[in-house]
């Protein structure tokens, strides 16, 4: 599900999955970290993500996993953080076309890339109320800091999803555009920073960097929902939240452990 295309200075990474909104299993993170490999490897002096068909990523692909069993501290601690650092990391500029659902590690894969071009039509925010289970992939890192407290736990807890309009003018992300100019625009700003001063380029990303991870920002945060995540595995609420959305019906939480 993972394409990876080398047009000169500059890599094209696409998930490829529209049946399923470009969700993420296991064996999808694990390509995708290759891909990243594979444009260092190339040298490339720029980089585009984005997704095939109606989303983005919808986040983590549940089908199929037990909550009863679910490996949540290997699958976000051994592979979406490591996964994030490096593409964080990546020795270039890189940017995301994201459209329709950019939901969990989704929204995690935007966090983690440089410039974020958002379609109008997007859909951003914190889904995680029907399922028992709370934000993760460096979420709350993000809208505390852009947003404050009190709107970041609004959209926690109501579950509501921001347009991408929105998201660009609350400080989320870059810039937004009609959806069906959204590729072009991000692959000609790519096109135009890989004809850049790459090195400048890289210098002033590791400069920001530092200057948020310095001050407790997004990996502790991220180690912290990691960490969360896993306590809410042992929840009643978070296998009836799994039980329900594989059913494709209501969720009846509790509220206890």
């Amino acid at each position: 599900m993972i394409e990876v295309e080398i047009d000169g200075a500059v890599a094209r990474i696409t998930l490829n999955a529209p049946a399923k909104r470009n969700a993420l299993d296991e064996r999808a993170l694990i390509d995708l970290s290759a891909a990243y490999d594979e444009a260092e490897a190339a040298g490339v002096r720029a980089l585009v993500l984005s997704g095939a068909g109606p989303a983005f990523c919808a986040g983590r692909d549940i089908a199929g996993v037990d909550p009863r069993d679910d490996d949540v501290q290997g699958y976000l601690g051994g592979l979406v953080t490591p996964l994030l650092r490096k593409m964080s990391a990546f020795p270039a500029p890189t940017f995301a076309a994201a459209h329709g659902a950019c939901l969990g590690v989704g929204l995690g894969l935007l966090i983690a890339t440089d410039v974020v071009y958002v379609a109008d039509s997007a859909r951003i925010g914190s889904p995680f109320a029907a399922l028992g289970a709370t934000l993760d992939s460096g979420g709350h890192a993000l809208f505390f800091e852009r947003l404050g407290a009190h709107k970041t736990l609004d959209l926690i807890y109501t579950a509501r999803l921001m347009s991408g309009t929105e998201a660009v003018q609350s400080g989320l992300f870059s810039q937004v555009f009609p959806a069906d100019e959204l590729l072009a625009r991000t692959e000609e700003a790519a096109t135009r920073a890989a004809a850049g001063a790459t090195q400048a380029f890289v210098a002033s990303k590791t400069l920001i960097s530092r200057l948020r991870d310095e001050r407790l920002g997004l990996w502790d945060a991220m180690a912290l929902e990691n960490s969360a995540q896993v306590a809410l595995c042992d929840t009643e609420d978070y296998r009836e939240g799994f039980a329900a959305f594989q059913q494709k019906r209501a969720p009846r939480f509790g509220g206890g452990r």
